[in-house]
């Protein structure tokens, strides 16, 4: 009996094909689990540094239409938006650095979750206070970096000093400690208007967040369209958990410039 034979594919549709599906599962891990985030500004200092380079983890919160990323101008899961529920959710917890949607432009940003629905938020004084009482802080010294261009965008950091181009730029550092014990470093260099805002009361469905560079971070203390205001739980993307490389120059192929001690450093 003759044997029937096996036609296989060509060199070149061998290569299409496996660059296809390589491209559908880097796709899905993209959509499903896992989206990579580079930190353009410097509103997280000291947590996360101008150049840090993240995995967002999607699945910590379940999914929304945010979770679903644009490309080429298209948002393909908009059809989804203006649902209050979510996929598999789970409820963020106070303290969580999470990126999300921006309510208005639909950006992404990076902030730390201080109000939860129901809450009364409110600084005073550069002091926040949840719920009528004020967090503990703990002075932690100075932070301190080179007074020179940052990142891509090539910034210039803002100091409580006066430092010379390449001199030493100085911010002061504390450890807040929120209600539910979790612990982060905030800085301060100038008073601004948001040290002192109205009482904010927190919607069902919404949430506060704050840069830890509280006077350098455009946040829910600024009301939209201004500023963020409240966050709808569908605008989440998820939780930055560990940051897996950085670099303090230009670009990330600069190699002398990537700071080794920050790879794998777990957020905190």
């Amino acid at each position: 009996m003759a044997k029937a034979e096996v036609k296989k594919d060509g060199p070149i549709k061998e290569t299409i094909k496996t660059v296809v599906y390589a491209l559908l599962i880097a796709g899905a891990i993209r959509t499903l689990i896992f989206q990579p985030f580079w930190i353009p500004s410097g509103s997280m200092k000291s947590t996360l540094l101008i150049g840090d380079f993240l995995f967002v983890n999607k699945f910590a919160y379940g999914y929304s239409y945010a979770s679903c990323p644009s490309m080429f101008g298209v948002d393909f899961c908009g059809f989804a938006k203006g649902s209050k529920s979510r996929l598999f959710g789970s409820d963020p917890e106070r303290g969580d650095v999470i990126v999300f949607k921006h309510p208005v432009s639909g950006e992404d940003y990076i902030k730390r979750l201080i109000g939860l629905p129901g809450d009364h938020i409110q600084m005073k004084d550069g002091l926040l206070y949840i719920n009528g009482v004020a967090v503990a802080i703990t002075p932690d010294g100075t932070f301190v970096e080179t007074a020179e261009r940052q990142g891509p965008e090539g910034s210039r950091p803002r100091c409580i000093n006066h430092p010379a181009p390449g001199g030493d730029c100085e911010k002061e550092r504390y450890i807040e400690e929120l209600p539910n014990g979790v612990t982060h470093t905030i800085l301060n260099f100038q008073d601004s208007d948001t040290d002192n805002t109205n009482e904010y009361v927190v919607p069902e469905n919404m949430f506060f967040f704050m840069g830890d560079n509280r006077d350098n971070s455009q946040d829910s203390r600024v009301p939209q369209p201004h500023g963020v205001g409240f966050v709808p739980r569908e605008n989440i993307i998820g939780r930055a958990d560990r940051i897996m490389f950085s670099s303090a120059g230009s670009s990330m192929f600069y190699f002398w410039t990537w700071r080794s001690d920050r790879f794998f450093k777990a957020i905190e």
